[in-house]
Order: C-alpha cells, then sequence, then structure tokens
C-alpha cells in the first residue's frame, strides 16, 4: 500500500511543470458575485506551493467555482494539504469523485415523502441546460487532466479510500474509480502530447505573422 508521503511527492512531481492559466481565465462561472469571491486570493499566485492550506480551507468553494484550467492548476496544492490532515473544510475528494454514482434522500413535507436524486442520473437544471446530468459534467470537467495527472489522482483516492474505511466518501470513491479515473489513467493524452500540441500551434502562428 502506497503511504502518503509518496502520494505528495507524485503529486509534486507531476503538477510541477504546469502553467498557471492566467488571471483572467480562473473564474469558471458568472453567475452572482460568489465565484469571484471564491477565486480571488488565487489571482496572481503563479506557485500553487506557496499556498498556505488555511488560504485553501477558507475559500473550499473554489473548487467548485474554479475554471477547469483553474482546477487543473490549483488542485494539486489542495490534495496535498489534505493528505497532510490540514482541511477542515475543503473536500478535494468531493469534486473528484461527484456524478460518478447515484444517492437518494427521502424528504418528508407535510404528508407528503418525496425521494431526491442527487449524483449521477440528476439533471444538472433542465431549464438551463435540457438533458445534461451531472455524469455527462463531471466527465467533461475532470478530462482535463493528462494521463500521469490522473494516474496520480487515482493514487490519492485509492489512499482516502483504504485509509478510512468507515468513511461515506468509500463507495463513492470507488464507483468514481471504476467509471472514470481507472481508465483516464490509462487512455489519456500524455504531457508530452500537449506539449507537441502547443509547440506545432506557436509555429503555425509564427509562420502566419511572417507571412502577413
Amino acid at each position: 500500500m502506497i503511504d502518503e508521503f509518496h502520494v505528495i511527492e507524485n503529486i509534486q512531481s507531476t503538477f510541477s511543470n504546469d502553467e498557471y492559466p492566467g488571471d483572467d481565465y480562473l473564474v469558471g462561472s458568472t453567475d452572482g458575485s460568489e465565484p469571484l469571491e471564491e477565486i480571488k486570493p488565487f489571482i496572481g499566485r503563479t506557485d500553487w506551493t506557496k499556498i498556505a492550506p488555511e488560504v485553501l480551507d477558507a475559500h473550499s468553494g473554489s473548487l467548485n467555482f474554479f475554471s477547469e484550467a483553474g482546477l487543473r492548476f490549483f488542485l494539486p496544492a489542495y490534495l496535498i494539504a489534505d493528505l497532510k490532515g490540514q482541511l477542515q473544510i475543503a473536500d478535494p475528494v468531493f469534486s473528484l469523485v461527484h456524478g460518478f454514482s447515484n444517492s437518494s434522500i427521502p424528504h418528508n413535507i407535510g404528508d407528503q415523502e418525496f425521494l431526491r436524486v442527487t449524483g449521477k442520473d440528476a439533471f444538472i437544471n433542465p431549464r438551463r441546460y435540457g438533458a445534461l446530468t451531472f455524469h455527462d459534467y463531471s466527465r467533461y470537467r475532470l478530462s482535463i487532466f493528462t494521463r500521469e495527472e490522473a494516474g496520480v489522482i487515482v493514487q490519492y483516492l485509492e489512499y482516502e479510500r483504504d485509509n478510512d474505511p468507515e468513511s461515506f466518501d468509500q463507495e463513492q470513491i470507488e464507483a468514481a474509480l471504476n467509471a472514470f479515473w481507472y481508465e483516464r489513467a490509462k487512455t489519456a493524452p500524455v504531457n508530452r502530447s500537449i506539449e507537441e500540441h502547443l509547440r506545432a500551434e506557436d509555429e503555425y502562428l509564427a509562420a502566419l505573422l511572417k507571412s502577413s
């Protein structure tokens, strides 16, 4: 069984070369003022390793409000702080497993009982997003991670699953691993392919500018 120190080392080395996406590309939602308020402390923070755990914990909602680029850049800070036991409120596990399993909660109102379904098969907001479910959205949002990054996320989730067997997250973690993360860690594009794509795009744009 891999220990937390090796998982931390792997997270640090795997995510160390990711570039800060830029101040204008951190917020993933413009609905209301909360998204920007949660993201503000991260603006200009080009080195995620220097963010204090207290800041991460005080802005746990940022994991929901980051753009995909923001999530990819800052997630490792949350993972490491969690592995070190430095988070009281923020829950990176939830952000990585929500949408891959269902749960239902009975809710009684007067003499009526309603069964509220959340998770995989639940619609996000049909009036706005039609048939989009949380499963659809989670697969899209978490597909930002490369094969190497998905591999260390698998290590993190397996560690969380195996070291807290009484946790209510255990079944959700297992479902997410089997439905998404194991496959992602095998078949996602590798870091090198992204680097080669960006290099090719730069060469193409340079040629366009030169010819104009």
